[in-house]
């Protein structure tokens, strides 16, 4: 029976950031369809929903898109569907090591560690296309060359990389646990922690041996493989996704509700009181790191300290589209540049 509200999740195989919310949705039994995204720009279908935002991965709720998979994830902590919650079995200092461990792969340099690692093995790195449209994303000049960048460090990743498997190998996982919080079943804790280290392991020729390697950290690597195995458990009692096209998902949204619940502007913060920003009012969206070069147009719908919606005004189909406050930047578009028809 399908999901109402729908969900859908726009990906690519292999995304690694991708992989974090499908481990979600699986291990939480919540249905979804997918919408199968190029690794690399362009991409129509996104494009049609009014979204310039260039990383994956997405998911609707509905005619909600969220972006980044931080704030994918805490609206699906609040979706009612599947099994209860991560937040409703854990305890106050499970909360604590989930938020640690997301801060630990996803605002330090562990990811770009991985990928200095796992890149060089790959065919990937060799796709003049692939790093043509990362270069974009990391905002590199014509003369920037990324392949160069990521062979020159890589040594330097090694290290962080086994530094961390050291990190859970003495600390975590040296009592003989099966799992990060000390639960009996896959918690959001390995998801935070597993997901970089799992697609690093999980490709072929990319674990530089000796460094790293099972007879090194034989309990880190046994959770891997655990973890993966309690994945495919957990997707065998999950109907399969339906691959929708474009089309499809502009029919799916046309059709759905949308949640108003994040439809307040904050008066008293910060950046509404300096700007002067108020609902209603164009703007431009877009991240502060990675992909900032692409920004997303709407009418500011929402803003507090944990998120920013905004009604996309190129769409196809009426769409609320979330990011989070960390990480992401809003500015009033000027007038002359709205061209809202």
């Amino acid at each position: 029976m399908p999901l109402d509200p729908p969900v859908i999740i726009f990906h690519y195989p292999r995304s690694p950031f991708s992989a974090r919310v499908l481990y979600y949705l699986a291990l939480r039994g919540i249905p979804y369809d997918q919408c199968i995204q190029p690794q690399i720009l362009p991409r129509p279908d996104l494009a049609r929903l009014g979204i310039r935002y260039r990383r994956i991965p997405l998911l609707s709720v509905g005619r909600d898109v969220y972006l980044d998979s931080r704030l994918i994830l805490q609206r699906l902590e609040r979706l009612e569907a599947g099994q209860p919650s991560f937040a409703a079995r854990a305890s106050p200092e499970q909360r604590a090591l989930e938020r640690l461990l997301a801060s630990f792969t996803l605002d330090t340099g562990f990811f770009k560690s991985i990928v200095q690692v796992l890149l060089p093995n790959t065919p990937l790195l060799r796709n003049e296309a692939f790093l043509k449209d990362r270069v974009d994303m990391l905002g590199g000049g014509p003369d920037f060359d990324f392949a160069d960048f990521v062979l020159r460090t890589r040594p330097d990743a090694i290290v962080e990389v086994k530094n961390a498997l050291e990190l859970l190998e003495t600390t975590l996982l040296a009592d003989g646990r099966q799992w990060l919080a000390g639960t009996e079943a896959p918690s959001l804790a390995d998801i935070e922690m597993v997901w970089p280290l799992h697609w690093l392991l999980s490709t072929p020729g990319a674990v530089p041996e000796p460094h790293i390697s099972a007879r090194l950290f034989p309990k880190a690597f046994a959770w891997v493989d655990r973890f993966q195995a309690a994945i495919a458990t957990a997707g065998k009692s999950l109907r399969a996704p339906e691959t929708l096209s474009g089309e499809q998902v502009i029919e799916v949204l046309g059709k759905a509700g949308a949640d108003k619940t994040a439809d307040v502007v904050e008066q008293r913060d910060p950046l509404v009181q300096s700007h002067g920003l108020h609902q209603g009012q164009v703007v431009q969206l877009w991240p502060s790191d990675t992909g900032s070069s692409h920004k997303t147009v709407g009418r500011l719908v929402g803003l507090t300290g944990r998120e920013i919606t905004i009604e996309a005004t190129e769409a196809d189909v009426s769409v609320r589209i979330h990011a989070p406050r960390q990480g992401f930047q809003v500015s009033a578009l000027p007038q002359e540049m709205a061209n809202l028809g």
